[in-house]
């Protein structure tokens, strides 16, 4: 079996992800793709996940989370999506580090799919903007105990991965940027679904239409319609060129609620973000989608 599991991270729109991917369900399942509504393993999966930190698998574990997660259905490839498998937001960051117990975790679960092929999906988002979102959720009242003392020019997606890689290296580790998701929002879901580049994607723009005016989402699906034949990296190419004259200030600036932080600080963490994202494309066994 070859599992794909998306994990995150939190805020960079996971949930529509994973619709857009239940949209094109009946299509997967056609090419023996199958992504099982949510309600049939996010509490599953959570509590299998609690009870391998007590005690590795069972013999016969793996084959019984399946059975219960496909209900008789056959596939050769699962999709899941679980926000929550690294932490609640609240919690997402220890020691300065961006969910502290994902290497622990996603040993365990290669144990326990040892025989398959599993995947990792997960979304990077500048600290810059993903701190602030997290303390929201947080019940500290200010970031510096939200961090617990870290030094947020420290925080480094890069460590995270790295030590993903060491605890489990048989697992292949898919990442891009929140950033860019409108621009390669359609080759997410080919990845996740393990398609050749070029296979229509219902939803392909639908990240791109909200940050584009009406009139230039209008002109860009005309365009696209009557170019079929353009090549994923020509497509990008006329992404960027639609959205340097119709994109909308308003849908793209983002407001941030960081208290303490100045504009030097959010410039330069999103400085060491950017040649962070450089490391990242570098580690041994991350794939990097990019524009």
């Amino acid at each position: 079996m070859q599992l794909v599991l998306h994990a995150g991270a939190h805020f960079t729109e996971e949930d529509r992800l994973l619709r857009c991917l239940l949209r094109n369900a009946q299509e997967f399942s056609n090419r023996g793709v199958t992504v099982p509504g949510p309600g049939k393993y996010r509490t599953l999966l959570k509590e299998t996940v609690a009870a391998l930190q007590d005690a590795p698998p069972a013999p016969d574990a793996r084959d019984v989370l399946f059975d219960l997660i496909l209900e008789e259905e056959n596939a050769d490839r699962v999709i899941l999506s679980q926000m929550f498998l690294f932490g609640a937001p609240r919690a997402c960051v220890r020691n300065g580090v961006i969910y502290e117990s994902a290497p622990e975790r996603v040993a365990q679960l290669a144990a326990l799919f040892e025989h398959d092929e599993f995947e990792l999906f997960l979304a990077l988002r500048n600290p810059a903007t993903l701190l602030p979102a997290l303390f929201q959720q947080a019940p500290q009242e200010d970031m510096d105990s939200f961090l617990r003392g870290a030094n947020p020019l420290d925080i480094k997606w890069s460590d995270t991965l790295t030590a993903i890689r060491a605890a489990a290296p048989t697992v292949k580790i898919i990442v891009w940027c929140f950033e860019d998701m409108p621009m390669i929002w359609s080759e997410i879901m080919r990845e996740m679904a393990g398609l050749d580049h070029g296979q229509p994607i219902i939803g392909a723009f639908d990240l791109l239409y909200d940050i584009m005016s009406k009139e230039g989402a209008e002109r860009f699906d005309a365009y696209i319609k009557d170019h079929p034949d353009l090549t994923e990296i020509q497509i990008r190419r006329v992404i960027a060129a639609f959205l340097d004259k119709f994109a909308v200030e308003d849908a793209i600036e983002e407001e941030l609620d960081a208290p303490g932080w100045i504009d030097s600080d959010i410039d330069a963490m999103t400085e060491i973000y950017e040649d962070d994202m450089a490391t990242v494309a570098r580690i041994p066994g991350v794939t990097f989608i990019a524009p």
